[in-house]
């Protein structure tokens, strides 16, 4: 009887590494976007693979926690679903800088920034002024930060830019951005372009460049 004891608990412990060795590896998740920094109005690409067993058709949820960022994240959209190498893509439309991360089941993914930087428009009343006329530079500024100070800068070497004015944004009645407008005296043929210096909300960024070519 004690042989027959013995016997049996030395197969127990035998067997116990087999068990144990088929235990499905935990699932974890991936994420990245693509790009990390996206102009006001447009999407950033989030995707990832989810690894381990049964990776595939499965549910994936996106989380987001904009500006200011609190760890309070909430879905930003409806659940996707991986294919058949567990890899999944969720687009999103976030209007200030935003934290980004993915879950599915137990598993959650790092978290990843996502920057926004604001839409800048900028024009000239007159793109061929004479030396020394008084040119309005104006545009606007979306999404709307009434009150905020950008800067309009002419260009003084290659990369390199000069603040000459800083116009403050205002409301524009109905819409949801701001507008400025600032005049100033062209003397010779300058690269102008409105520089936003960045905040919580927002990371810095440019309007387009705009020559003057000026004349006698």
């Amino acid at each position: 009887m004690k042989r027959t004891l013995i016997t049996l608990l030395a197969l127990g412990a035998l067997a116990a590494p087999a068990v144990y060795a088929a235990k499905p590896p935990a699932k974890n998740i991936t994420i990245a976007a693509a790009p990390d920094t996206v102009r006001f109005g447009r999407s950033v690409t989030l995707s990832g693979k989810l690894t381990g067993a049964n990776n595939s058709g499965q549910q994936v949820r996106v989380e987001e926690d904009p500006f200011p960022f609190d760890n309070a994240f909430s879905p930003a959209g409806a659940a996707v679903t991986t294919n058949a190498q567990g890899e999944w893509t969720f687009s999103d439309q976030p209007t200030v800088n935003t934290h980004y991360r993915a879950r599915s089941g137990n598993a959650e993914s790092r978290i990843v920034d996502v920057g926004v930087r604001p839409a800048i428009s900028l024009a000239l009343s007159d793109y061929t002024p004479r030396v020394g006329q008084v040119v309005r530079f104006f545009g606007r500024f979306c999404p709307e930060r009434d009150g905020i100070r950008v800067g309009l800068q002419r260009r003084v070497a290659p990369n390199q830019w000069r603040t000459l004015r800083r116009p403050m944004l205002k409301d524009i009645p109905g819409e949801t951005c701001s507008s400025y407008s600032k005049r100033l005296a062209v003397r010779r043929d300058s690269r102008y372009r409105v520089h936003f210096f960045g905040t919580g909300d927002l990371t810095e960024g440019n309007s387009r460049s705009r020559f003057a070519n000026a004349h006698l």
